[in-house]
């Protein structure tokens, strides 16, 4: 363990400071109350100036991010934040405002909610947008209970149920129940597509609606997606867009167009905002004409909720313009085929067809598994990339194939950052191959190897 690796507590020592300052000469001791002082000294470090920058400069210099490598996390869409967008969100005209200042002082802040409103709806093909929800799961709160709402208030209080693909994002079955509806899950073809024969007998006066992201969970765009919408609208639901995919389809393709009724959008990824980590976020509801009476909601939640994160997305719609945004989701989807087609020899591809920004391997295709040696499995492809420069892509999902590993590279990659990323990968089958002990045992050169994950997780450590 090097000097600086260790905690900030182990540099301590009794009687260190970080700081002088001459007693204050003009100020009275203003004595706390009793009941508020504590009944000991709180535990800090005592360490100097020089030690507490060097500590925590060191454990910067250890994260990983999307400014330090390449980041290929398929459902996360976790694209580089071009500089322009930080120093506009950064401005101190912005960041200098009050959240409790009279809302005739922020007019120029409202008109960023406005034109980004104008915006989002343009490229969604939706009439109007909350900025409420702080998060997409946020987002997918308010759709669905603007979804129970629509059939409230037409009498409709019989329809209960949400429909969800077995492909589906984790946080769909979870926000329907959060807001008290009961999940269907409708099963997918071979082809990775949502089975509509198996869709029509769902369909009833109980069904509220279906929750869908086009393209879907396995990068897929569904080619039926008109005949879903007729079919759902048919029996009085109505469809949900899941944003958390939009980015493939930017200038291209609009949900709006497709059919869907409600969607929410994650600022956070397809518009370029860093996050990660439980934040930040921005899940803004946009919705169809029909739905647009029940958005009787704020715009935004308290003190303009994310409001940086909406600074970030109007700034980087603005500078690509109508022209350039629509390069951005054939980019994507550039660069994923041309990872897949690369890899398949040496990663097993459950599902062969074009693919749009993200796609699924399962595994490798010789794992090195020998009498008495275990396999090389996606958990250890992933440690094994750490050793290499990159984040490992998203694992074990969906949960659709057994050893999936999601990889999505984003427009922002440059043809040599694949090159690099497909080379590396290569090296990485062949050592599975050869001598996947190499990859049980990774990370090799990372300042933390492998923790025991099943412990952490069944035996949190919560504090000191």
């Amino acid at each position: 363990m090097k000097y600086y690796d260790k905690l900030i507590f182990e540099l301590s020592r009794s009687g260190r400071t970080g700081y002088s300052l001459p007693k204050a000469a003009l100020v009275s001791e203003a004595p706390l109350p009793a009941n508020l002082l504590r009944e000991s000294a709180l535990e800090l470090p005592e360490v100097s100036e020089v030690d507490v920058v060097r500590h925590y400069t060191n454990l910067s210099q250890m994260n990983f991010g999307v400014d330090t490598g390449f980041y290929p996390l398929g459902s996360c869409t976790m694209k580089y934040n071009p500089k322009i967008n930080e120093e506009i969100a950064a401005h101190p005209l912005f960041t200098g405002l009050h959240p409790l200042q009279p809302a005739e002082t922020v007019k120029g802040a409202q008109e960023v909610i406005d034109t980004l409103d104008s915006c989002l709806a343009a490229i969604t093909g939706f009439e109007h947008f909350t900025f409420l929800p702080c998060a997409g799961a946020h987002g997918e709160l308010t759709g669905l209970m603007l979804m129970r709402e629509y059939h409230a208030a037409r009498g409709d209080a019989a329809r209960t149920k949400v429909i969800v693909p077995d492909s589906a994002h984790g946080t769909n079955p979870a926000s329907a129940a959060v807001c008290g509806l009961e999940i269907v899950v409708v099963k997918s073809r071979p082809d990775g597509l949502v089975d509509v024969e198996d869709l029509k007998p769902l369909l009833g006066p109980d069904i509220a609606g279906i929750m869908m992201t086009n393209p879907n969970t396995l990068g897929l765009f569904e080619r039926e997606i008109r005949q879903i919408a007729d079919l759902v609208h048919e029996c009085g639901g109505l469809l949900y867009y899941d944003g958390a995919n939009m980015n493939p389809l930017l200038g291209k393709v609009r949900p709006g167009d497709m059919g869907f009724d409600i969607l929410h959008l994650n600022l956070h990824k397809t518009f370029s905002t860093p996050h990660g980590g439980g934040g930040p976020g921005s899940g803004p509801v946009g919705v169809a004409k029909s739905v647009l009476p029940y958005l009787g909601i704020p715009q935004t939640s308290g003190f303009h909720g994310n409001f940086g994160v909406m600074m970030r997305a109007l700034a980087y719609i603005l500078t690509l313009g109508r022209e350039n945004i629509k390069m951005a989701g054939p980019l994507a989807v550039l660069g994923a085929n041309y990872i897949k087609e690369s890899l398949k020899d040496v990663y097993k591809l459950p599902i062969a067809s074009v693919c749009k920004h993200e796609f699924v391997y399962d595994g490798l295709v010789n794992d090195g598994a020998r009498e008495g040696v275990p396999g090389a499995t996606t958990l250890d492809v992933a440690k094994r990339l750490l050793d290499y420069g990159f984040h490992a892509p998203t694992i074990y999902f969906p949960l659709l194939f057994h050893q999936a590993l999601m990889i999505e590279p984003t427009e922002t990659e440059s043809k040599e950052t694949l090159d690099a990323f497909i080379e590396v990968m290569h090296h990485i089958a062949q050592e599975a191959a050869d001598d996947p002990e190499m990859l049980h045992s990774a990370p090799h050169n990372t300042p933390i190897r492998r923790p025991d994950e099943t412990t952490a997780a069944r035996n949190p450590i919560v504090k000191a």
